[in-house]
C-alpha cells in the first residue's frame, strides 16, 4: 500500500533536512555566495561565475540525493516510493533552486 501524502513520512524528511541544513552549512553558504557573485557578473564574467554557482547547485542535489536514497534503500518497494515523494515534496520547498534537480539525478 502506498502513502501518498503521509504526514509521517513528511516529517521524518524535515528532520533529515533539518539536520542537512545544520551539517552542511558553509556549502549552503557558499551556494548563497556564488549565487550573489553570478548576479552581479558582468557580462564577459558572467559564464564563468554561473559554471561555479552551478557546481555548488550540483554538489548539494549530489548530497539531497544521497541522503533520499540512503534511507530509502532501509525501506520495502512500496513505503521507499511515497518516502521519496514526500521527501521531493519538503526538499523543493525548504531548497527550491538545489532540490529541483532531484528528480534529474535518480538513482538508476
Amino acid at each position: 500500500m502506498i502513502f501518498r501524502h503521509d504526514t509521517r513520512l513528511e516529517d521524518l524528511a524535515r528532520t533529515q533536512l533539518e539536520l542537512f541544513a545544520a551539517d552542511e552549512s558553509e556549502l549552503l553558504q557558499e551556494a548563497a555566495e556564488a549565487e550573489e557573485a553570478w548576479n552581479r557578473a558582468g557580462r564577459h564574467e558572467a559564464e564563468e561565475a554561473y559554471g561555479d554557482y552551478q557546481l555548488v547547485v550540483d554538489a548539494i542535489a549530489d548530497r539531497l540525493l544521497d541522503i533520499r536514497e540512503s534511507y530509502a534503500a532501509t525501506l520495502d518497494d512500496d513505503i521507499a516510493e511515497a518516502y521519496r515523494s514526500a521527501f521531493n515534496r519538503v526538499a523543493a520547498k525548504r531548497f527550491r533552486g538545489y532540490a529541483s534537480l532531484l528528480s534529474d539525478l535518480e538513482s538508476d
